[in-house]
Formats: C-alpha cells, structure tokens, sequence
C-alpha cells in the first residue's frame, strides 16, 4: 500500500477508534500528513518481510498530555532530528519509520515524518491500540530493550536515555516531557526487521485504512461489530465530564446518561489519555486492555480531551491484540497494572454474561 493524501481520512478515521479514547485527535496528525505528502509525495507503506534482516525501523510517536499537544503543535522536523540521533549511535542509515501506537495523532504524525525523511513506513506498530506509557508496548513483552529512547521537543532540545529497563526510561522519559511543556516527540524500541517480525503487531496500518473506509460508508456499530468483534456498551448523552492534566496525562472520567433503549443506565467512564475502565450502573462492563472506544452520532471516535457535556454518542469496546491476554501482557497492562482492585474479564465473555 501507499499512503497519498486520499488515504489519510480514512487512516485518521481508523486510528481514532484503535486509539481507545487516546492517542490525541488525529486532526492535528492528518494536516500535517496531508502537507508533507504534497510536499515530498505518497508514503510507501511496506511489510516487515520485504525490508532486510539486518534493516533499522525507528518506531515514533508523541508522549504527553493529548491535551497539550492541540495547543502545542510539532514543527515538522522532529522526526529528523530523531533519526540522525540513531543513525550516529548506530553507524547506519534507518530504512523505515514506524508507528508506535495505533491511536489518534500518534498513527499521523508518522506518516509526516516519513514523507519529510522519504522513508517507507513498516506495516505494524507496537501495541494493536493505544496506551499512555511508553513501556507498553509489545516488544517488552518479548524482552527487547527499549532503548536507546531519544525525546525532542518542537525548540530543538534533544535528550537520549539508556536505561536498565522500560518502566526506567517511562519513569525518566515522563519528568523530561514534563519540562518540555508537557508533549515531545519520541522514538522507542529501535530494531532491525528481523527483530520486529516477531515482536510487533503486524499489519496495524493497513487494517485501520481498512476500518476507516467502512466507517465512511457503513453504520459504524454495525461496521466495527463485524469487522473487530464490538460490542455495545449504551447509547446516550454525556452528562459530565471530569478532566485534568497532571504529569504529562490528561486523567479524568466521564459519566454517560443513556437513553432509547438505556434510558435510566449510567456508564461512568475512566480514563489515562485513555479509556481505561467502563462501569455500567456500578458493574464494570470492560477494562484494559480491551479497547473501549466513544463514537459520536456522525460515526467519528471521540478522544477523552473532546468529551463534552451534552454529546450523544455510543460506547463500544473490542478485543484488544492477543499478546496483551497473556499473564506477562496483563501483568503489564491489566486493570491492576492502573491500580483497579478488579481481575480482567474479556469484553466478549462479559457481553455474553449479560446478554
């Protein structure tokens, strides 16, 4: 595939619902896409097994509060900047971006990056969705360092970190983000082809062009039912929302008041960038890692930072990649990974309980 600028609607649409209520809103991503490739031509997007073995992919994306990053916007050059930083420390040139997490801006902003470096974007990305901290992802489910991590910001400022293992360089990459202004750009997990093959989420980027087309055309309750396994959680109204920035995250929750067929059902929402825990009338209906993902009547995912009082919308939630079912991907990314005193349940097998 070749992503030109027709794609990028679709691929913005697609990587919004993957994202799970995070990510940040694609918005941003699909403009500064859309100019690179009018600028420097369509994105080659190639499979793991066309590149070589021995082949440098630089996975990237933002880090931060989602909330900040609308406001404090990427100039363009980070990507740059980023890949001459491990072009030094490896003596050789990178031979495709890649997208980190599939959500929001973050599955954009490198396809901008790679049009700028003229570079082919690997098919895959490190998670299947999106998630707020950087050692999630699923290479560090296969034991490959994260390192070394390399963070920019929009000025200029450039810092490396070799830490002793992910959940060091998420502690020391977040206070850095922090002093940048609460968003940076990054890049993460440096490998070659052979590597990634077996440790990344392949085919990521073409499923959410896929996905993204039948929203344009379809119902998208219907679409995401058929096409990723959704299920149906309320149709209703957002009647609050609670949000804050703290520590380069947007935290909050949002309580959905439903009507039609849910009228008098609550749905309390909570959310790290994002959505993390969905309780219908007090009984949890799904959790991390399963993707729960808010729609709006026009069919367009709703990141947490768009939430707001008074929009009608419809949750789903989906299964989430294989890998995060595990114990050691629970371990890392399950319900108690945030500090709920609850066991994960798949979305599926709770759905089919209450049905």
């Amino acid at each position: 595939m070749t992503l030109g600028e027709p794609d990028l609607e679709a691929l913005a649409r697609g990587c919004a619902v993957f994202g799970g209520g995070g990510g940040g809103d694609p918005t941003l991503g699909y403009v500064m896409a859309r100019e690179a490739i009018r600028r420097n031509g369509p994105v080659p997007v190639v499979d793991l097994d066309e590149l070589p073995d021995d082949g440098l992919i630089l996975p990237v994306a933002m880090v931060g509060a989602p909330t900040v990053i609308e406001e404090k916007i990427p100039n363009g050059s980070e990507g740059e900047r980023i890949q001459a930083v491990y072009e030094r420390h490896f003596g050789r040139p990178v031979v495709a971006f890649a997208v980190a997490e599939l959500g929001g801006v973050e599955g954009m902003l490198p396809v901008a990056w790679a049009a700028h470096a003229r570079l082919p974007l690997a098919d895959c990305d490190l998670m299947g969705r999106a998630f707020p901290e950087i050692h999630m992802c699923t290479p560090n489910l296969h034991g490959l360092p994260i390192g070394p991590v390399v963070v920019t910001d929009e000025r200029g400022n450039i810092a490396t970190f070799t830490s002793i293992d992910a959940a060091w360089a998420e502690r020391l990459v977040r206070p850095t983000c922090t002093a940048m202004g609460s968003c940076a750009s990054l890049a993460i997990y440096p490998m070659t082809a052979a590597r990634a093959r077996g440790a990344v989420v392949r085919g990521s980027l073409t499923r959410a062009v896929q996905v993204g087309r039948l929203l344009e055309a379809g119902d998208p309750v219907a679409v995401l039912e058929a096409e990723v396994g959704a299920v149906r959680l309320i149709e209703g109204k957002v009647a609050d929302v609670e949000r804050w920035t703290t520590q380069g995250f947007a935290r909050g929750s949002a309580v959905i008041e439903g009507f039609g067929d849910d009228a008098g059902r609550l749905l309390r929402l909570e959310f790290q960038n994002e959505n993390l825990v969905a309780l219908l009338d007090g009984e949890v209906v799904a959790s991390v890692p399963d993707v729960i993902t808010v729609l709006d009547h026009g069919g367009g995912a709703v990141v947490s930072e768009r939430l707001r009082y008074g929009q009608r919308v419809t949750v789903i939630s989906f299964p989430c990649h294989p890998a995060w079912r595990t114990a050691t991907g629970l371990g890392l990314v399950g319900p108690r990974a945030w500090g709920y005193d609850l066991d994960y349940v798949p979305v599926e097998r709770i759905h089919a309980a209450r049905a």
